[in-house]
């Protein structure tokens, strides 16, 4: 009797994908729409998917790692690879969230801010051009541990919730209005996002009774004006949420010490929250560490609710 072996598939995988559409959206937001004959099997739950985007060299041209091998190695084998290579010879990584997906079309859409040429994306996408090509790190739809749905970075997570605070800065401005696009009517609430100038106000449409509410940054500091409006925010609405049948808990974690610089700037709640209100906050660490400091300490809103990711540092490079 013959028996043949069953293919397994990793929960990621890397694409070998390149720049079908350039898509001006607004003074600092570029839509690029990302085309491989395997995204096909991309899988995911839409929402703040996390997806890793391997940038080309200077020279245009990309380390081998192994992510193309077959079998494909497991996600910390080729990235301990690449974090080996010498600083010379190993390419940026970054860390984006995915704007769109179309299987069907085999596309994938991500959305870049433009900050000028300074860092490595931003850089890239400047100068990009239709046929460039990008490898995307994502999840693989045939996995028993992916897939749609199932594939880890997926943090949204409202649980039995529907009263809503998101709040982030122009780097999870994708996510936050994919989220938006998924809710229905019986979600109510309040979104902030920051961005830096007033023509950089993207149009969202969600079925949900939401009031969005967008902040031109217009040249002040990253994260102030997004931070008053939160603190706002607490001041209308923070008591009625601390007071609406959760149970504050202790929030002395090491997500909030002020004393560790390398300490965790991200804590998502491990299920979803049991109550009627759920926050989801995402962007710079400091800023979004103090805002989510100011709604669990200073309001007293159960940190099980708040679910908070530090996309970025500033002053540090991802994976530095």
């Amino acid at each position: 009797m013959t028996v043949t072996a069953t293919r397994t598939y990793p929960a990621t995988r890397a694409y070998r994908t390149r720049v079908a559409r350039i898509s001006p959206l607004s003074e600092h937001f570029v839509r690029f729409t990302l085309a491989d004959e395997d995204l096909q099997f991309f899988g995911t739950g839409g929402l703040d998917q996390r997806i890793k985007l391997m940038i080309p060299r200077a020279d245009g041209t990309m380390p081998d790692v192994g992510l193309f091998e077959e079998p494909a190695p497991p996600m910390m084998e080729w990235y301990q690879r690449w974090r080996s290579l010498p600083e010379d010879e190993r390419n940026p990584m970054r860390t984006y969230t995915v704007r769109a997906v179309r299987p069907a079309e085999r596309e994938i859409d991500v959305d870049f801010v433009l900050h000028g040429t300074e860092g490595p994306a931003s850089a890239w996408a400047s100068a990009a051009r239709v046929g460039d090509e990008l490898v995307v790190i994502g999840p693989d739809e045939r996995s028993e541990t992916g897939g749609r749905g199932r594939s880890g970075g997926i943090e949204w997570n409202p649980g039995e919730a529907t009263t809503l605070l998101l709040a982030g800065d122009e780097t999870a401005a994708p996510a936050i209005c994919s989220i938006l696009e998924t809710l229905d009517e019986r979600y109510s609430g309040h979104v902030y996002v920051e961005v830096p100038t007033a023509r950089d106000v993207l149009p969202v449409a969600t079925r949900a009774s939401v009031q969005v509410h967008w902040l031109p940054r217009d040249g002040r500091v990253q994260g102030e004006v997004l931070t008053e409006a939160l603190r706002a925010w607490g001041r209308d609405h923070g008591a009625a949420v601390a007071g609406s049948g959760t149970v504050r808990a202790d929030v002395g974690t090491e997500a909030d010490s002020e004393a560790d610089a390398d300490a965790p700037l991200w804590e998502v709640p491990a299920e979803g929250p049991h109550g009627r209100w759920y926050a989801w906050l995402a962007g710079e660490a400091g800023a979004i560490t103090s805002i989510r400091r100011h709604l669990v300490k200073d309001l007293g809103i159960d940190r099980k609710c708040v679910s908070f990711m530090g996309y970025w540092k500033q002053g540090r490079a991802e994976g530095s």
